[in-house]
């Protein structure tokens, strides 16, 4: 069993790879990009208004720049690999041009300082230098002049000056986002608060109440309880959460003023005590949680009870049964064991509560959640942070599935993965 693990964790390389080579050529294809939008908003700046031909009033140096800093600069496959971080990215390019009958032109170099010299007002060290026609770089500074490389392209009289840095997604750097200027990292991190409380609370209070729900359906069968609750609960699956959502907004709380209609917590809530404080996430989270809530409810209730009246009707029940054992210690000692097992397999979802979230409900009541970040990197083309979160989803699924494997196997004595 130990090697099947092992086996597991080690797949889960090539299928990050996978997916996220298939969405980075995506990205690359699809109009529309940063690339673009920078280019439209430089346009706009020079011209005060805008144009259908984004980008037509700058110069082939000024396209290339905004390619090479949005890393559109390099074909397909260099890009991807500088994206994982296992090639050098060109950082701080700028492109020399030579004029007519100069056999060097000046350079301005800089490089980040480690962040125990930042000061107040500078982080970089910058360093006056030239470079010549066939790419040969000189500086006062050698320490500086070091952390450079140039590359001569005589077909277009000019050198590109960049500084090679291995700093990819094996390094930790999930990029900027092209959108907001900030680490993918840290976005995706601010967002996690917000999943973790709304993922938490929907997973435990789902299993809470539906496996016992569940059990009693099973005993119960064809009973007025049994009747009553898949009623109900079928009844909630057919509500889309949405929907359920902005009726709660409109009748429970914009009507009424029993809950707040919008946001995770009030405005005032730093000011609050510890009390008030729990009280107001609490407060605010109730209609959110019940169009969570409302999905899951119908599926892990009916795999609950499902499961359990096959067992009840199987022969090794009704001889627990025939050999003295009481009704009760038939369902809870043999058949809830087994009937358990299938439920056991959902528990790997725990995983993803990290990413949890929805466009819709988050977008309702106004929920500055993973869901909503999600479809603001997409419609915004946000193409670092789309990358990001790709990446964490397909980690935390299969991680997911590995731990849904363990727990089958350490329900059941009987499963053994080779």
């Amino acid at each position: 069993m130990r090697d099947y693990f092992i086996r597991r964790f080690l797949l889960i390389i090539p299928t990050m790879i996978g997916a996220t080579m298939v969405v980075f050529a995506i990205t690359r294809v699809v109009p529309g990009g940063p690339l673009e939008k920078a280019m439209q908003q430089a346009l706009m700046n020079e011209r005060g208004g805008g144009s259908k031909n984004a980008g037509s009033s700058l110069s082939e140096e000024q396209r290339e720049e905004l390619a090479a800093y949005y890393g559109f600069d390099k074909p397909f496959f260099p890009a991807y690999c500088i994206w994982l971080g296992i090639w050098p990215r060109e950082e701080n390019k700028q492109f020399i041009k030579f004029e007519d009958g100069k056999d060097e032109m000046p350079v301005s170099l800089q490089i980040l300082l480690p962040r125990e010299q930042w000061t107040a007002t500078n982080a970089y060290k910058v360093s006056a230098g030239t470079v010549k026609r066939y790419g040969s770089l000189l500086a006062p500074d050698t320490d500086v002049v070091q952390h450079f490389k140039t590359r001569a392209e005589p077909d277009k009289n000019r050198v590109a000056v960049f500084h090679p840095h291995i700093n990819g997604l094996l390094q930790g750097n999930f990029g900027l986002s092209t959108s907001y200027n900030l680490r993918v990292l840290d976005m995706m991190l601010s967002k996690m608060p917000v999943s973790l409380f709304y993922g938490l609370l929907t997973f435990f209070t789902a299993y809470v109440v539906c496996v016992p729900l569940g059990i009693l359906k099973a005993i119960k069968h064809r009973s007025v309880i049994d009747n009553a609750t898949s009623i109900l609960i079928f009844v909630g699956y057919a509500i889309p959460g949405f929907l359920l959502g902005s009726l709660m907004v409109v009748y429970l709380a914009a009507r009424t003023d029993w809950f707040p209609t919008e946001g995770f917590t009030s405005e005032d809530f730093a000011s609050m005590s510890i009390g008030g404080k729990i009280w107001d996430i609490l407060h605010h989270a109730v209609l959110p949680l019940c169009c969570y809530l409302v999905g899951s409810f119908a599926f892990l209730t009916m795999l609950m009870k499902n499961n359990l009246m096959d067992n009840l009707a199987a022969d090794y029940v009704r001889t627990a049964i025939a050999k003295g054992s009481s009704y009760r210690h038939a369902v809870l000692g043999h058949a809830l064991r087994n009937s358990i097992i299938p439920i056991v397999t959902t528990l790997g979802s725990i995983t993803t509560v990290f990413v949890a979230g929805s466009v819709l409900i988050e977008r309702i009541f106004q929920i500055d959640g993973f869901g909503l970040l999600t479809i603001q990197s997409i419609t915004d083309r946000d193409y670092p942070l789309v990358m990001g979160i790709l990446t964490l989803d397909v980690v935390l699924i299969m991680l997911g599935n590995i731990l849904s494997d363990y727990l089958v196997a350490t329900t059941d004595p009987r499963v053994r993965f080779n």
